[in-house]
């Protein structure tokens, strides 16, 4: 299968971003639980205008993530992967599996505990991590193989968006809510007037993030709803969303992202951290992401395949859709921020982190061995 350049371009910023993702990760964990650790933890706590830097990360500098997200999701279903409904069957099954199972193992652990929440977290992948391990790989990659593993971690994005919004909101302030709407209908109405101007469509963003931040709804919302607000065009590179997508990506991948590691990464392991991991949320984590992921993706997958609704690239094995499930057990980033929603105990909070990184490093682990070992096989009947 042929990549257009726009999707190679994607494909090597994220395994880059990951690969730095990963560094941010090792350091924050290293500085956490040193010498240095009271001052580490004490400068994501530092306050400005009311609020500590690491809450300015996660509910600010994150919705421009989600933009981005937003405009990438936009971009698949209008000329990516996502545009063909054959092409985009597969991964959006196999997606459906990916989500569904995890947050059905955590819920069988936690079922009526005060920990019930954390269903979501186990559901959703790290598009950069999974990326830059596939990477690692090399050119014995089938590009099906890619475009399989972004298309499963672009669907997995739009689900934790709609898991967002739809679970993990509180009491809604209905003025607030109504106002970031009408701010967005705007904005709406401004793209079928075809005002193609970019600055109108980033202050209403900024407005509607403001309205949302205050209505009990998470603001990271306002990003994705501004990504869909902002004109299309035919997609090429003179349109205005190709523009935006353009110039976000890199501060997005190698500022937003890497500070958002960091900052909540940035976990003081406790005496008892060992005993907590049997603990019914770590379990439930544990399961969904290292068990659930690779389970739920290559089940619905091949029942998808077997009755007909969706079917593999020729160029890909059931082997390579296992190794690429246990990939999207890398959840990270949407797993982090879930658990920040879903959870108001430092407590909780901490240990679901830890848990999230174990099972992210072994999930990677595992799908990189499974995957060199299935491709290396077949490199090697291909020579003979």
């Amino acid at each position: 299968m042929k990549m257009t350049h726009l999707f190679e371009d994607f494909f090597h910023s994220e395994k880059a971003a990951g690969l730095v993702l990963m560094a941010c990760t090792v350091i924050s964990l290293v500085l956490a639980n040193s010498g240095a650790s009271d001052s580490y933890l004490h400068f994501w706590h530092l306050e400005f205008s009311g609020h500590s830097l690491s809450h300015w990360i996660n509910d600010g500098l994150m919705a421009i993530f989600f933009l981005l997200v937003g405009l990438e999701l936009e971009r698949e279903v209008y000329i990516g992967e996502l545009s063909s409904l054959k092409n985009a069957l597969l991964p959006v099954v196999a997606a459906l599996g990916g989500m569904l199972v995890p947050a059905g193992l955590h819920f069988l652990f936690n079922r009526g505990t005060e920990t019930q929440a954390g269903a979501g977290i186990p559901m959703a992948t790290d598009i950069a991590f999974a990326l830059a391990v596939l990477s690692l790989l090399g050119k014995r990659v089938p590009n099906s193989l890619k475009i399989f593993l972004t298309a499963l971690a672009v669907i997995d994005d739009l689900g934790a968006i709609l898991i967002i919004a739809v679970f993990y909101t509180g009491s809604v302030v209905w003025v607030n809510l109504m106002a970031a709407i009408s701010v967005f209908g705007v904005l709406l109405v401004m793209n079928r007037l075809k005002v193609r101007n970019l600055i109108p469509y980033l202050l209403g963003g900024v407005a509607m993030w403001y309205f949302m931040l205050h209505s009990g709804i998470h603001a990271t919302i306002a990003g994705v709803l501004t990504a869909f607000a902002i004109p299309f065009g035919n997609g090429d590179q003179k349109s205005t969303s190709f523009i935006l997508q353009r110039f976000l990506h890199r501060p997005v991948a190698f500022g937003i992202l890497p500070l958002f590691a960091l900052a909540n990464t940035a976990v003081a392991l406790p005496a008892d951290w060992v005993h907590s991991l049997v603990e019914a949320n770590s379990l439930g984590i544990f399961a969904g992401l290292f068990l659930g992921k690779p389970l739920g993706i290559l089940t619905f997958s091949f029942c998808s395949s077997l009755i007909g609704i969706a079917k593999l690239p020729s160029d890909l094995k059931w082997t390579h859709i296992l190794g690429t499930g246990f990939l999207g057990g890398i959840g990270f980033t949407m797993s982090i921020f879930i658990t920040l929603l879903a959870f108001n105990r430092d407590a909780a909070i901490d240990q679901s982190k830890i848990v999230i990184l174990i099972s992210s490093v072994l999930a990677g682990i595992v799908g990189f061995g499974l995957l060199n070992m299935f491709l290396k096989s077949e490199n090697e009947i291909s020579l003979k």
